[in-house]
């Protein structure tokens, strides 16, 4: 049994490269840099937009976003991590990560910039850039149940639900149904727009 399992190849998922510089028709997305840090505590610091987030830590501080900034502009992991940038002012994150051999988008605006269409802009041209690498691959997205916009965004760019389960909040320090959903190339390339 041993030897067969030897002798299975291993799956590698496919690589983007490394993360790129995007530019929208309001919006310059590239990849962060250590001077990010303060900008990234003042938006995650507002508990409005923390509690949208999984990972994220509440309170939120400058170290905390320093620590963030030394493992994603390591260049270790081929995760891509676009500081979203408005008037040269970071305004939020948009990422794809690959986490247990699936890749996952995430992103957070700072609360000060929401309702401007910002963030379906630059999860829109992340996902282009994305599927013009990797058109086979698969994108794995997910909302917390009570934020209907995250949920109306990833629709729009034609994620479809897969499912919903309860997982921790750091921010919340507590359970919260998230609505999983997936996204193919094709069903990027035909959904209808509606943002």
């Amino acid at each position: 049994m041993s030897a067969m399992l030897a002798e299975r190849p291993a799956i590698t998922p496919a690589m983007p490269g490394p993360c790129q510089v995007i530019e929208t028709a309001r919006l310059v997305l590239r990849p962060h840099r250590m001077q990010d840090a303060d900008a990234i505590a003042a938006s995650l610091s507002d508990f409005s937009v923390a509690r949208m987030l999984t990972r994220v830590p509440a309170p939120y501080d400058r170290e905390d976003g320093r620590d963030w900034l030394n493992m994603v502009t390591s260049g270790l992991k081929p995760d891509w991590h676009f500081a979203i940038t408005f008037d040269g002012v970071h305004v939020g994150v948009a990422s794809l990560e690959l986490r247990h051999g699936l890749w996952h988008i995430g992103y957070w605006l700072n609360r000060f910039y929401w309702g401007r269409g910002l963030m379906t802009e630059a999860v829109e041209a992340a996902l282009e850039r994305f599927f013009q690498r990797l058109p086979q691959a698969e994108i794995h997205g997910a909302a917390f149940a009570d934020n209907p916009a995250s949920l109306r965004l990833l629709e729009a760019r034609g994620f479809r639900i897969s499912g919903v389960r309860d997982v921790f909040s750091k921010a919340r320090n507590a359970m919260a149904p998230l609505v999983e959903s997936r996204l193919s190339q094709a069903d990027f390339a035909s959904r209808r727009r509606k943002a």
